[in-house]
């Protein structure tokens, strides 16, 4: 694991966050929406300094991993990644405002909990086995 060096301190930020379109809708069938979201949520983190390690991209949900700068809210860092790629989105796909009227392509919630040196290769392994881990549960 790489540490950031700031000033007097010296850490790691990663997070393994999950989320989820308006209404669970199942909006990334196709592998152009799938495409698209993944691009909108890079470059919505690249612009803000997010590093993402690994990202998954479902029909109805996205897992990734996320390196976050140290002086990051959580709150902030989910707020750039979900009205950042929410922003992308409706302007490479201006069809998703017949299904998202208002805009607001995410939900209001989410998941977010820190990834550490001793969990980081669970949590990287759940997120790329996340076809697998959803076919069995139909």
């Amino acid at each position: 694991m790489e540490y950031k060096h700031s000033g007097s301190s010296v850490g790691a930020n990663r997070k393994h966050v999950q989320i989820t379109p308006k209404y669970r809708y199942r909006m990334m069938r196709s592998e152009k929406l799938k495409v698209f979201c993944r691009v909108a949520i890079e470059e919505a983190c690249k612009k803000h300094g997010i590093r993402i390690e690994i990202i998954k991209v479902m029909e109805e949900h996205v897992h990734l991993i996320a390196d976050v700068p140290r002086t990051m809210s959580d709150t902030l860092a989910l707020q750039i990644i979900k009205g950042g790629s929410s922003y992308l989105l409706f302007r490479i796909c201006p069809n998703l405002r017949k299904r998202y009227p208002r805009g607001h392509f995410w939900t209001g919630g989410y998941f977010c909990d820190g990834v550490g040196n001793s969990n980081f290769t669970a949590t990287y392994t759940y997120i790329e086995n996340q076809e697998l881990h959803h076919s069995a549960s139909r």
